[in-house]
């Protein structure tokens, strides 16, 4: 028998339209669970309402209605829900929150699903959400992968991770998100550590990219990957140092493996893109998605520009994307600094 909302199920607000938006909406649908799913475009959200499915992003997925309210106004969209989930290209972020106030969020928890800085301001989301929004650190987690949208689709066995600053609140948001497919796992307290991964494991995926657009293998491919992981372990002690983590878990290890070595990986395409000889400019416009290392990876290097950490293969793609430097002539460096 179908579930039909009731005052008893929770609510949660989606704010995004995308593939990611679109998978979490899907997940959430799983359970009873009550989703209040925000986007910009109000003839998304009318195909929606009317065909039950998003028209531009995983249009194979059938959104249940009884269970979910499709709506471009955030205010109300955030107003119907005490938990957030923020799931939209982190390049989007500070323009749908523009004219939001710091009132909005009284009371709420806020998670982020974002895997990207906010350009411009240089800032991962949840350093964003405190310093416009006044949100207390103990309000806001964080939703990682390993986890593709396009195989929540189709739903083969995913894994989640969850971590906040409040252990309670990271298992509940756990259980909201755990079905048939997804599996969650619960991170305490390395909710920047996570986001960081998040940033640094797309712009790793873009150098895999650049690579083989250039024609290199396997062999490289491996060795790339694994100094890539020694850059992210020492970006993170650098960037957040009051975490223990283990960096080989799955948030961190397994999300920059899939990133990496995926079919669907974006940021991967757009990379292989590069490599063939396109320029950004005709690359994003071929993709007609964002690929978030595009922006994170200037981000991250100013960032880093305060914390000096040894960054070589984030500073290859920041050359060839942000500097003009040749693919072919500035591998040549990065193949001298590999191990």
């Amino acid at each position: 028998m179908e579930e039909t909302p009731s005052a008893h199920m929770p609510s949660v607000a989606v704010i995004g339209a995308g593939s990611w938006a679109t998978a979490i909406v899907k997940i959430l649908n799983e359970g009873p669970i009550n989703v209040h799913w925000w986007m910009r475009s109000e003839e998304q959200v009318q195909h929606i309402a009317e065909f039950a499915h998003n028209p531009r992003y995983l249009s194979d997925i059938q959104v249940n209605l009884q269970k979910v309210k499709p709506s471009s106004n955030l205010l109300e969209v955030i107003q119907s829900a005490d938990l957030l989930v923020l799931a939209l290209p982190a390049a989007f972020v500070h323009q749908a929150f523009e004219k939001a106030d710091p009132s909005w969020f009284e009371g709420k928890t806020v998670f982020s699903a974002i895997k990207g800085m906010i350009p411009g301001r240089n800032e991962i989301i949840s350093d964003y959400l405190v310093n416009v929004f006044g949100l207390k650190p103990h309000q806001i987690g964080i939703i990682a992968g390993p986890c593709h949208s396009e195989e929540v689709a189709l739903e083969r066995q995913s894994y989640l991770t969850v971590s906040a600053v409040d252990a309670e609140l990271g298992f509940k948001m756990s259980q909201l998100l755990d079905c048939r497919y997804i599996h969650t796992h619960v991170i305490v307290n390395d909710v920047q550590g996570i986001e960081y991964a998040t940033v640094m494991k797309n712009i790793i995926s873009l150098a895999v990219g650049i690579t083989r657009g250039l024609n290199y293998g396997d062999n490289f491919q491996a060795v790339l990957v694994s100094n890539a992981m020694q850059e992210m372990q020492r970006f993170l002690k650098a960037a957040a140092p009051n975490a223990e983590r283990d960096i080989n878990e799955s948030a961190y290890l397994g999300d920059l493996l899939v990133t990496s070595y995926s079919q669907f990986s974006r940021n991967r395409i757009f990379g292989q893109m590069i490599g063939k000889g396109y320029t950004v400019k005709s690359a994003q416009m071929e993709m007609n998605m964002i690929a978030e290392g595009f922006y994170a990876v200037h981000s991250l290097m100013e960032t880093n520009k305060f914390l000096k950490v040894d960054l070589p293969i984030c500073q290859f793609v920041h050359r060839v994307l942000y500097e003009g430097i040749s693919p072919s002539r500035e591998i040549r460096v990065l193949e001298a600094r590999l191990r």
